[in-house]
C-alpha cells in the first residue's frame, strides 16, 4: 500500500467541518461512503473514540478484536476498526500520525486528580473534563448510556508495552497538522472526548482543539488494498457486504 499521505480535501465534498474545544465531548452518525478527517490542528495529548453500527447501536466497536484479527494494538493506515459481529466500521485510508491506542481506556476522575493536585487553584470535579464522563453526556443524547461505554480507541497516542504487559507513556504524540482519515464502511455513530490520554504523565491539563471534517470520499472498490490487503480483512468485508445486502 502506498505510503504517500494526501492531505487535501476538494471544498465541493465536505458536507460538515466543525472544530471541537479542548476538553469537550462530540457525536455524529457518519453515513457510508463518506469518511471523517480529525485533524490535530495544534497536536494533541490524545482524543478517546468509540463508534457504533448507528442503525443498531447494539453492534460496536470492538478494541480486543480490532486488535487480535490485525496482530496489532496500534493502529494505522491500512487497518480497520472491527465491530463485536465481525464486521467494518471503519478503515484508515489516511494517517499521517500512525500513534493510536486500542489498550489504554479513557480518562475519568480519578486519573484526573493530577491535575487538580497540581493547580490549587481549582477545585471541584468540574474544573477538568475527563471522557468517561463525556462519553456519558454524549451517549445519553442518543438514549444509549453506561452500558454501552466499551474499551475505546485512543487516538494520537502511543502507549508502551512491557514484557509483563504494564502499560506506560511513550512520549509520542500527534504533532500539528497530523490527521486520521476514517472511512465510514456502514452507517457509524461516532461518540468522542477530546481530553488528554489517562496516562498523559503532564500535570498540566492541555486539551489541544480538534476539528472534524466529513466529505463524500469515493466509494470502496473491489480491489481496494484495503479490502484485499489479508484474508482477515476480506472476511471483515465480505461479513460486512453481506449485512448491507440484507437491509437494502
Amino acid at each position: 500500500m502506498s505510503t504517500e499521505v494526501k492531505t487535501t480535501i476538494d471544498p465541493a465534498l465536505v458536507t460538515w467541518d466543525e472544530i471541537i474545544p479542548g476538553g469537550a465531548y462530540w457525536s455524529r452518525v457518519i453515513k457510508r461512503g463518506t469518511t471523517l478527517r480529525l485533524l490535530a490542528p495544534e497536536g494533541s495529548r490524545g482524543v478517546a473514540f468509540l463508534c457504533y453500527n448507528a442503525d443498531n447501536a447494539i453492534e460496536r466497536y470492538n478494541a480486543a478484536d480490532t486488535a487480535k484479527i490485525q496482530f496489532n494494538a496500534f493502529l494505522k493506515k491500512g487497518m480497520l476498526l472491527y465491530s463485536d459481529m465481525g464486521r467494518v466500521l471503519f478503515s484508515i485510508t489516511e494517517d499521517s500520525c500512525g500513534l493510536h491506542d486500542t489498550l489504554g481506556g479513557c480518562s475519568n476522575l480519578a486519573t484526573n486528580t493530577k491535575y487538580r493536585e497540581g493547580d490549587p487553584t481549582k477545585s471541584g470535579e468540574g474544573d477538568y473534563k475527563n471522557s468517561r464522563d463525556n462519553f456519558l453526556l454524549a451517549l445519553i443524547k442518543r438514549n444509549l448510556g453506561k452500558k454501552d461505554i466499551m474499551p475505546n480507541l485512543n487516538l494520537f497516542t502511543r502507549i508502551a508495552v512491557d514484557p509483563d504487559g504494564n502499560l506506560s507513556w511513550a512520549e509520542k504524540t500527534a504533532q500539528p497538522g497530523d490527521f486520521i482519515d476514517l472511512r465510514a464502511e456502514m452507517n457509524v455513530l461516532v461518540v468522542l472526548s477530546n481530553c488528554p490520554h489517562p496516562l498523559d504523565p503532564s500535570p498540566t491539563y492541555d486539551a489541544k482543539p480538534l476539528r472534524a471534517i466529513v466529505w463524500n470520499a469515493p466509494a470502496s472498490t473491489a480491489n481496494d488494498p484495503v479490502r484485499t490487503g489479508n484474508p482477515e480483512a476480506e472476511r471483515g468485508f465480505q461479513n460486512t457486504d453481506a449485512y448491507l445486502a440484507q437491509l437494502v
